[in-house]
């Protein structure tokens, strides 16, 4: 498997002769009529759910430490139990703060980090248990790749723009100069970079926007079916940052590319991506469709992590005052169980216990009906509540999630959130933010 980065700088688009907006699409499908790099001899086995190219099944990692003169040896544990699927096409957001486990998510998916348990499969094949020649033959299929941060350290300082994007070919198999030059020049192209002008430099002599840009290229020359990007934004300004961003949002378009993006910057995975999972000291706290969990978060830390985030606009939202611990609240200790309860204002006793992953509705409607409530309203029609749209509601724990249906509330693609009072959390908040808010609220089309 073949690894790389992204950049982008502001350039006059190509024309469509050269690889414009007429001529990308062409390229684009002329990547996926031509299929990966190189063909495996046997096709991969067909996954249980079509939909799902990746799918991260209780995975955890541990890193070790040696033992030194004056310590034993031990292991940190920095992922426990994460779920998360990937469909084609998708773009996927990972968001959380250094730390939390984001980068060993995506490096233990594509195999670059060894787990402790879990599983990672990719179109239906199990990654964790490959070795050998099978692991080999994998990563030189080209069909996921990774975008490191820095493009600078995964760049080769004395390589050419086209040398660097022709690296990850000859890995793969394509030996002929003339193939790898045709494949470079499509790339670059795909890119929004101009080959025969750029071709020839070296990353020293490209903007921090174009060495984003060279990364990018020779992360899609393979033909990938997935791309995990680690802040490919991050040190970019404004201008260029959109660019990439944009460009992301039109690869996987027209290539039908899966995305992963980890970042900080809440605002830019708005911007493109479908979905959001949030990590905080290595667990997965919440994840779903990235408007319902950016606009209305059920999980504390991601209400004070989009409570942090800053913004132009006056917003009735929580101050991240209203989310910290009293001043007089005793300590919490480490490790016992919900991790956010060290910093949760919430915490109670029942967060010593750790809190499974359970699956959300759209406006905080609760997934699962009260069956007492449903059979006493039905008796007793005097006793019937009627529903408030917003309301939060916590479901009974005696009715299981398998009985949701598991096209609209599957925790892998659903909303979902592990936490005590995911239900009950904003009504303790002092002010006008404790209630429901209809801009809270996303409107979608009725369905006839």
């Amino acid at each position: 498997m073949t690894t790389a980065p992204t950049s982008g700088a502001p350039r006059p688009a190509p024309s469509p002769r050269r690889g414009g907006p007429a001529g990308l699409v062409g390229l684009a499908r002329r990547f996926r009529r031509r299929g990966p790099a190189t063909a495996p001899d046997e096709p991969p086995p067909p996954t249980d759910d079509p939909d799902t190219l990746l799918r991260i099944s209780a995975l955890s990692v541990s890193y070790g430490r040696r033992a030194t003169s004056s310590s034993r040896a031990r292991a940190t544990r920095v992922l426990s139990g994460v779920d998360l699927t990937v469909r084609p096409g998708e773009i996927i957001g990972i968001i959380g703060e250094t730390g939390s486990g984001k980068t060993t998510l995506a490096r233990a998916a594509v195999g670059l980090v060894p787990p402790d348990s879990g599983g990672v499969a990719f179109e239906g094949r199990d990654l964790t248990g490959l070795r050998g020649g099978e692991l080999r033959e994998f990563r030189r299929s080209g069909r996921v790749q990774f975008m490191f941060q820095d493009p600078l350290r995964s760049q080769g300082p004395d390589l050419t723009v086209r040398q660097i994007v022709a690296e990850p070919l000859a890995a793969v198999g394509v030996s002929t100069r003339r193939e790898r030059a045709v494949r470079v020049d499509e790339a670059l192209a795909l890119a929004g970079l101009e080959a025969d002008v750029l071709g020839s430099r070296t990353p020293g002599q490209l903007s921090g926007g174009q060495r984003q840009r060279v990364s990018l290229a020779r992360a899609i020359v393979t033909r990938p079916r997935l791309l995990f990007t680690d802040e490919p934004v991050s040190a970019l300004d404004a201008s260029n940052r959109n660019l990439v961003l944009g460009l992301l949002d039109r690869l996987r378009r027209e290539m039908d590319l899966a995305v992963v993006v980890i970042s900080h910057d809440l605002s830019s995975l708005a911007g493109i991506a479908d979905r959001v999972a949030v990590l905080y000291r290595g667990r997965l706290v919440e994840q779903g469709p990235i408007g319902e969990v950016l606009t209305r978060p059920r999980h504390p830390y991601t209400a004070l992590l989009t409570a942090s985030a800053p913004s132009v606009r006056r917003e009735d939202r929580p101050l991240p005052a209203q989310l910290r611990p009293a001043a007089d609240r005793g300590p919490w200790p480490d490790d016992d169980g919900c991790v956010f309860a060290p910093r949760c204002r919430f915490a109670g006793p029942e967060c010593h216990d750790e809190p499974s992953p359970r699956a959300v509705a759209e406006h905080d409607a609760p997934v699962r009906k009260d069956r007492e409530r449903d059979d006493r309203a039905e008796n007793d029609p005097e006793h019937s509540e009627p529903a408030r749209a917003g309301t939060e509601r916590p479901a009974p724990d005696h009715l299981l999630l398998d009985h949701l249906p598991p096209d609209q509330f599957s925790l892998g693609r659903g909303h979902s959130v592990a936490c005590h009072h995911w239900s009950s959390w904003r009504d303790r908040l002092a002010g006008p933010t404790a209630g429901p808010r209809p801009e809270d609220r996303i409107d979608r089309p009725e369905t006839p």
